[in-house]
């Protein structure tokens, strides 16, 4: 029986102490072939000679620091990089920035920069550099059947679909009694890995009077959402907003739940609002796309709800987001063809819960069509 070929690994970081801690890590796990280096410089020798399938690498190093070597390290040959890297609100903004710069995932160090308590996050951390290998042999894959001869087959365009039929909508609670028609409707993400990456190409291309509120459920730590939030309102012609306190949903924002918390939808005397609550321990995810999904299925009429599914690995709010497609919600699907990893997108469409599947690029002009087409409609 052949043997499965072993990821290769490249861990950088200066520290000698991390360099040793994280290769007996993954050296235990038995099917990872390994080679460290010191910083940027080493990184990009590394990366030539030892050619690695996926890279962690640490941010604030000597000689060449994580930013520049990622920059180069995309050039030359892109990888899967797994950023490395302090959970302080500086660490958090250099993080974004290696993720616009092509890192696939990040796994915040829980004690600073030099992190004796890494095995608080060695599950993660190895979930995440074997996801970022799969997604490395995935990619090769397609590129290899796109690659292959159809004979005069024309590749399939895109097309934009109207909205589902109407159906019959039954509340999910007797105590919620007929819904409202409210004067808009919210367009609800999800997403997790390569999320920062998908969202700064999507959310710039929403006009500034986008008539329905943005809320985006990102799986985050709580130090990266503030600064997520600030990045893409220096992006973007709608206002950007971390979900920290009760807030009514305004169109022309964009609502990003809060790290360490779930994100969800309220009724307050007639006013909607999005509020963050206490982390469900029966959901898996956070900030829980389940969880917003459910509140939104139980304060609006699915006909005001578009849903779109986003790159992440696991399956958070396929399964309400789905119930809400049936019930005659909107959904959009990210295609496997440009997402970091087809994980989220893969179940909502397995369980039907998809009204259209399309790749990243055209995900906004999908949403400008729909929620234009009774009026004016965007370029």
């Amino acid at each position: 029986m052949l043997m499965a070929a072993k990821t290769r690994l490249l861990i950088v970081d200066d520290s000698a102490l991390m360099r040793k801690h994280l290769v007996s890590m993954f050296a235990d796990e038995g099917d990872f072939e390994i080679a460290t280096a010191r910083n940027g410089v080493e990184a990009l020798m590394q990366h030539r000679e030892f050619k690695p399938d996926v890279i962690t690498l640490d941010v604030n190093m000597p000689e060449m620091d994580g930013l520049t070597a990622l920059s180069m390290l995309m050039t030359e040959r892109p990888t899967a990089v797994i950023m490395v890297s302090s959970l302080t609100e500086k660490g958090a903004m250099t993080t974004l920035e290696a993720l616009a710069l092509g890192a696939v995932d990040f796994v915040p160090k829980p004690g600073g920069t030099i992190s004796l308590s890494i095995d608080s996050v060695r599950l993660q951390l190895l979930e995440k550099v074997r996801t970022a290998a799969k997604m490395r042999r995935r990619r090769a894959d397609l590129k290899e059947k796109n690659s292959a001869p159809q004979g005069n087959v024309t590749a399939p365009v895109p097309a934009f679909v109207s909205a589902p039929a109407p159906v019959k909508w039954t509340p999910p609670s007797p105590a919620i009694g007929s819904l409202p028609m409210w004067p808009f409707g919210v367009v609800c993400v999800g997403v997790s890995t390569g999320g920062p990456r998908v969202l700064e190409e999507i959310l710039p291309q929403l006009p500034e009077d986008f008539p329905w509120p943005v809320l985006v459920a990102q799986h985050m730590p709580p130090t990266f959402t503030q600064a997520f939030a600030n990045r893409l309102n220096g992006l973007c012609p709608l206002e950007v907003l971390e979900v920290s306190r009760p807030m009514p949903l305004q169109p022309g924002h964009v609502y990003i739940g809060k790290g360490g918390t779930d994100m969800v939808v309220s009724n307050r005397q007639g006013v909607l609002q999005v509020l963050p609550k206490p982390e469900n321990p029966d959901l898996l995810w956070h900030p829980s796309v389940e969880a917003l999904m459910g509140s939104v299925a139980r304060n609006l009429n699915p006909a005001q709800v578009i849903g779109v599914m986003l790159t992440g690995m696991g399956y958070d709010g396929s399964n309400a987001m789905a119930a809400l497609k049936l019930a005659g919600a909107r959904t959009v699907a990210e295609s496997e063809e440009s997402a970091t990893v087809f994980g989220m997108p893969a179940e909502l469409i397995k369980k039907g819960g998809a009204s259209i599947v399309l790749p990243a690029s055209e995900i906004a002009k999908q949403l400008k069509f729909w929620l234009g087409s009774g009026g004016r409609r965007w370029a």
